[in-house]
């Protein structure tokens, strides 16, 4: 599993301070813990800032690459945000998050990730909006992904978000986007997956036991990557024992390292 942990966030009530402060010492903390949790990558999100989001998200990164050599996923909507944020990476190739076939967004973000050599995140998502079902989602991601490898970006470099929305709005959208993994991956099996997890709780009581439901559900249907809090043993631990189960581990070596590091809560 490609985990892109997500506490570096702007919205997040108790991370928002520390960033208003330019307080290093506790983002560096937050950065190095979710490194050490399991993260491949380190979202990064500035967008409460609206009036200085590039110059925010540029000391964010250059803050988080102190602390950690895992990449960075710059989370903006904001173009000059993006590109404030890729000028500055001294680690590994980055990822965009994100990418949609909105005309406007598309044309903007596609330069950037290729003068960056960067992944994308790529949302089912076009000028229509957002479809309500897996077969409308799936168009839209076999349409992206065929634009993206003629535009010189290589399959295993995107990741499609089959948009996770919240059960509580609508009772399909868990089913909609878990077929929508399957479809995507059966599909194109180098392409990957990263949803934001915790979007598919939101508005109903104990998320987290909706979240870790979802987790293995998507995980079954294919899902290799996420937008998760990786200091939250608890779904970290499903991740890992999905993996053996679902014959991801050989020999469960990985699942028993985690064990092993005191990473497994049961």
């Amino acid at each position: 599993m490609i985990i892109i942990g997500e506490k570096i966030n702007s919205t997040l009530k108790a991370v928002r301070p520390a960033i208003a402060k330019r307080d290093a010492d506790a983002i560096q903390s937050l950065a190095k813990r979710q490194a050490d949790a399991g993260a491949a990558f380190i979202d990064v999100n500035a967008g409460m800032f609206h009036d200085a989001e590039p110059e925010t998200i540029a000391w964010l990164v250059e803050t988080v690459q102190a602390a950690t050599d895992k990449p960075f996923s710059v989370d903006s909507p904001n173009p000059a945000a993006i590109a404030a944020a890729l000028a500055v990476n001294k680690n590994g190739a980055p990822i965009i998050n994100s990418i949609t076939d909105e005309k406007a967004r598309y044309n903007a973000i596609l330069p950037l990730a290729l003068e960056y050599n960067a992944k994308v995140i790529a949302l089912c998502m076009d000028d229509t909006g957002m479809p309500e079902n897996a077969d409308g989602r799936f168009t839209i991601a076999a349409r992206l992904i065929d634009k993206l490898t003629k535009a010189g970006i290589a399959l295993p470099d995107i990741f499609i978000d089959p948009l996770v929305r919240p059960v509580s709005t609508g009772s399909h959208y868990g089913k909609a986007a878990i077929d929508t993994i399957r479809r995507v991956k059966a599909e194109y099996p180098d392409v990957h997956i990263a949803c934001g997890l915790s979007n598919v709780s939101f508005g109903l009581p104990a998320r987290k036991l909706i979240n870790q439901t979802f987790l293995v559900a998507a995980m079954a249907a294919g899902m290799d990557g996420a937008i998760l809090d990786p200091l939250d043993t608890k779904l970290t631990s499903l991740i890992w024992a999905s993996e053996a189960l679902l014959g991801l581990d050989e020999y469960c070596l990985e699942y028993l390292d985690k064990y092993r590091e005191g990473l497994i809560e049961v």
